[in-house]
């Protein structure tokens, strides 16, 4: 019997809410570096404000776990293969991600990063049999692509130049985002989600802590306001990153991955409502049809059946 989990109205209710989560992560976390007196370039006190952020992540999935009476033990063997998700999903992808933000512009890291959509695709497509990558998903994937880069035309940061320390490590931490999903997926066979979500992010977290503790990291006092949005931080991605584990266990990874073009189309109505950026403009309406064409395109039809290599 089909998961409820494939259905593709749930798909598109579940999908939807993640881009719009972690979409409004980046005026949250913008606002949680002004507060913290964190300069754009303090790499190591980025990396411990984000290593936090997953920490309380981890806990509060972990914590829910154990309230709905789910065990959270793991072998050693399936500990070991939670921390190198960890490592790998949380750990590495937002080192080499923070480094780039602070080399690069905003508007090609967005761009950069929504890459992660055809290594996601690629990979599933070498993976699975169940998961090919067809002509109509890769035509999907591109429009939704030309989606994110509409929605960036706005200034002369887009531009063509490249170096290892900005655009380099934003395109290893999107490689990093689609190899952790294809692992995690695999894993999450014989593991409940939540707890390997709650494992991955707490442990990636702590690894992240203490590589920024490590570098000379610090944090400036936490207000009330601080302690909410640090809370919000944590929620959001605590749920955004399980349902989207949800997602990737029950789907194959290519219709999935597709939906990531939406992050930075959606980041732009919570930068306008949280950080007074203008929102309603003609090439966010544009962009938004596109990406949505392109997760048309790319879901409206079911890959057949079968069953994986």
């Amino acid at each position: 019997m089909p998961s409820p989990l494939s259905d593709r109205r749930v798909v598109l209710a579940l999908a939807l809410a993640c881009c719009f989560l972690w979409g409004s992560a980046v005026p949250a976390v913008k606002i949680g570096y002004e507060l913290l007196s964190i300069a754009p370039g303090d790499t190591p006190s980025l990396l411990l404000f984000a290593g936090v952020r997953f920490t309380l992540s981890g806990v509060l999935l972990l914590g829910y776990a154990v309230a709905t009476r789910r065990p959270i033990g793991l072998s050693t063997g399936s500990l070991g293969q939670v921390g190198l998700l960890g490592l790998v999903s949380t750990a590495g992808q937002y080192l080499f991600y923070y480094v780039g933000l602070a080399h690069t512009s905003g508007v090609k890291v967005s761009i950069t990063t929504s890459s992660s959509t055809f290594f996601s695709a690629l990979l599933a497509h070498w993976l699975y049999a169940n998961d090919k990558l067809t002509l109509r998903r890769l035509l999907g994937c591109v429009i939704g692509f030309a989606g994110v880069v509409v929605v960036n035309l706005s200034s002369a940061a887009l531009d063509f130049s490249f170096s290892l320390l900005g655009e380099g490590f934003i395109l290893i931490a999107a490689v990093l985002f689609s190899v952790a999903g294809i692992y995690g997926k695999r894993i999450s066979k014989k593991l409940d989600v939540l707890v390997m979500t709650g494992w991955q992010l707490g442990l990636g977290g702590v690894m992240l802590s203490v590589a920024g503790l490590a570098t000379g990291g610090h944090l400036g006092a936490f207000s009330l306001e601080m302690v909410v949005l640090l809370a919000y931080l944590g929620a959001l991605s605590a749920a955004a990153f399980s349902l989207w584990a949800l997602l990737l266990k029950h789907n194959p990874v290519g219709s999935i991955a597709i939906f990531n073009t939406l992050i930075p189309v959606f980041g732009v109505t919570p930068s306008g409502l949280m950080l007074g950026e203008s929102s309603l403009d003609w090439k966010n309406l544009v962009a938004l049809g596109l990406v949505s064409l392109g997760i048309w395109l790319a879901t409206a039809v079911r890959t057949p059946a079968a069953s994986e290599r």
